[in-house]
């Protein structure tokens, strides 16, 4: 049994890891159906030299494959969204660096007489030295996909 019926989740899925996994995992526990937002390449670019939209959706219809018929795909072109004109969804999953966008979304429905969305943060998941995995330390080659540590 699901505690949402239409939940939210969004990122660039750069370098597609376990963080992202841990993410989409967690949207999946909680959300009947999951609308997953990718930024698109030319927003999500703004992040410097990043795979393109068409990769990084490819690389998370993979992962997707575990969950048929319960999600839908959708490109980013800005920070928030569906979700701030959107009335069906109650839920968003975000990640400790994202939550602040969250509360500013539900800021937004509120101001638009929508009901706030229930906020589902996930803890940071961290590479085998301590610090967090990331888009950014794979694209360095300081870690793989999984945390560990390229010597």
């Amino acid at each position: 049994m699901h505690l949402y019926k239409k939940v939210a989740v969004g990122g660039t899925f750069d370098k597609f890891h376990r963080g992202h996994e841990k993410l989409l995992n967690k949207a999946f526990e909680v959300g009947e159906k999951v609308i997953i937002g990718v930024t698109s390449t030319e927003f999500g670019g703004q992040k410097g030299d990043i795979e393109t939209c068409s990769t990084r959706m490819n690389n998370l219809k993979n992962f997707l494959k575990n969950y048929p018929e319960k999600y839908e795909v959708l490109r980013l072109n800005d920070t928030y969204g569906t979700t701030i004109y959107d009335e069906t969804f109650d839920a968003i999953v975000v990640s400790r660096e994202t939550e602040q966008t969250a509360h500013k979304i539900n800021e937004i429905r509120i101001e638009n007489d929508m009901e706030p969305l229930a906020v589902i943060v996930i803890e940071t998941v961290f590479a085998e030295d301590g610090e967090p995995i990331s888009s950014t330390r794979i694209r360095k080659g300081e870690i793989n996909y999984e945390g560990k540590i390229i010597r």
